[in-house]
């Protein structure tokens, strides 16, 4: 496959049946890919999803389906939490990765997060996603906290990433 371009890759805020599904397995494939994660990776997603499902609204959610040929090929969600709203899911298929994709979807998370009236955000990840790090650095995100974890089938060291005082 030729290296896809960013133009070329639609970007949807609508949710559709099966979304939610293939979210769930494409975390549970590239993890177990890339960072030999378990299973219990892939069922921290899907209750997570579910958590998500059962209080979305759309004035205060917000999901960001990537589609190329009509194939899903990346995802992230702002998930309301209050005062503050919590970046989850951000995921991008490797082919995909490097054109500029991440970075799109970060502007598109703080632009929703400001015009929602949020006064921070956070993330979850682990210590071993250092390209991500660097992009929720470079959008004004900082390392709060670090802990031990072992939710994801394996032992990790999870990290904590807060972008305080939007707007």
């Amino acid at each position: 496959m030729k290296t896809p371009l960013l133009k070329d890759i639609h970007i949807r805020t609508e949710l559709q049946p099966g979304d939610f599904g293939y979210i769930t397995y494409l975390h549970g494939r590239l993890y177990s890919e890339e960072y030999q994660f378990g299973v219990a990776f892939e069922q921290y997603v899907a209750e997570g999803l579910l958590e998500f499902c059962r209080q979305y609204d759309q004035a205060t959610n917000r999901v960001w389906v990537c589609e190329h040929n009509d194939k899903m090929i990346g995802f992230m969600l702002l998930m309301n939490r209050g005062k503050a709203a919590q970046l989850r899911y951000f995921l991008i298929e490797p082919a995909y990765r490097g054109i500029g994709l991440g970075k799109k979807l970060m502007h598109f998370f703080i632009e929703f997060l400001k015009s929602s009236g949020y006064k921070s955000a956070y993330l979850w990840t682990t210590n071993e996603l250092p390209a991500a790090a660097s992009l929720y650095k470079r959008m004004g995100f900082t390392l709060t906290e670090e802990k031990p974890g072992s939710a994801f089938g394996r032992p990790v060291m999870e990290q904590r990433y807060d972008l305080p005082a939007v707007g």
